[in-house]
């Protein structure tokens, strides 16, 4: 896949498919989209093209502080890979670009730079300058200009509509199998492996403790997860806590994960975690010896899920 970052980068000699969208999460909604831009240029006569933009386009027109996305850049760059799509363009969205008029953008962007053939775009899609231009006004521009316009309808996509929207919903009230049904995957978070206190240890639950350095990485509601990571080409289990570590009196948010059967040295690695299913809530224990009861019993529940699958 090429990855171009402006639009202005862009160049083929075909012509193109394109969607675009922010594509949050790279759901299962988003796959019906992607899926039919790659099946439009099997044959080789265009190119693939998907128009992303970064930063979110919230984030720049409500502020960065308020917006919690599914995927980091990197993340949404792997997904759209696996998904076998040629061309990814992560435009800079800024106030200039959002102000483009409908026009604008189809005869400065889709016609001049992209060269369209077609555009394929979700049942609710909405362009240029406050969003004021529907699907209506893009088919007419599409006559305008020679180039094709297909929807896909909310019923193809599925009968119960999915949204990014629904998916975070499901992430902050531990609904583990609602938002990776969802999203076709397991939810995932990735960051750098750091030297934590090390309480873990002293009651026989070492762990590794994850930084995730994009702070608009969405968090998934505190508590205790079933986790799983490919390390060195295995699959290694575990349970994770998302939370403040009440018991020893912590005030700071992390996130720790205790592998199963796995005892390697960790330390400044980029690690993966899937979150499989959700355990139980943070509690605060009475003793470090409640506490470690505690994990017994979370360790036990997760290997009876994990024997599950």
């Amino acid at each position: 896949m090429k990855i171009f970052h402006s639009i202005n980068d862009f160049r083929s000699a075909k012509k193109t498919i394109l969607t675009l969208g922010t594509f949050d999460g790279v759901h299962m909604g988003h796959r019906k989209i992607l899926e039919k831009v790659t099946q439009n240029t099997k044959n080789g006569e265009y190119e693939s093209v998907v128009l992303t933009f970064f930063p979110h386009p919230r984030m720049v027109l409500q502020g960065e502080s308020e917006v919690k996305l599914l995927n980091t850049l990197s993340e949404k760059i792997d997904l759209l890979e696996k998904i076998g799509i040629q061309n990814l363009v992560i435009h800079p969205f800024d106030e200039t670009f959002s102000r483009l008029t409908a026009e604008e953008f189809v005869e400065t962007v889709l016609v001049n730079q992209f060269h369209i053939q077609k555009i394929i775009i979700g049942h609710d899609h909405r362009f240029g300058r406050n969003r004021t231009a529907n699907i209506d006004d893009l088919i007419a521009f599409g006559v305008q200009h020679n180039f094709e316009v297909e929807q896909i309808s909310v019923q193809e996509i599925d009968a119960v509509s999915i949204s990014s929207t629904k998916i975070r919903t499901a992430l902050l009230t531990g609904n583990m199998a609602l938002a990776n049904e969802f999203l076709g995957y397991d939810y995932f978070m990735s960051g750098t492996v750091l030297k934590g206190k090390q309480l873990g240890r002293t009651v026989g639950f070492p762990t590794a403790n994850l930084q995730i350095d994009e702070n608009y990485k969405l968090i998934p509601q505190n508590g205790v997860y079933v986790v799983k990571s490919i390390i060195n080409q295995k699959t290694i289990f575990g349970m994770m806590n998302i939370g403040f570590n009440p018991t020893v009196a912590g005030k700071n948010l992390s996130i720790e994960i205790h592998f199963f059967n796995f005892d390697a040295d960790l330390y400044d690695q980029k690690i993966s975690v899937s979150l499989l299913e959700y355990l139980r809530p943070e509690q605060k224990f009475d003793s470090i010896d409640l506490l470690k009861q505690q994990l017994v019993k979370d360790k036990n529940d997760a290997l009876a899920y994990i024997n599950s699958l």
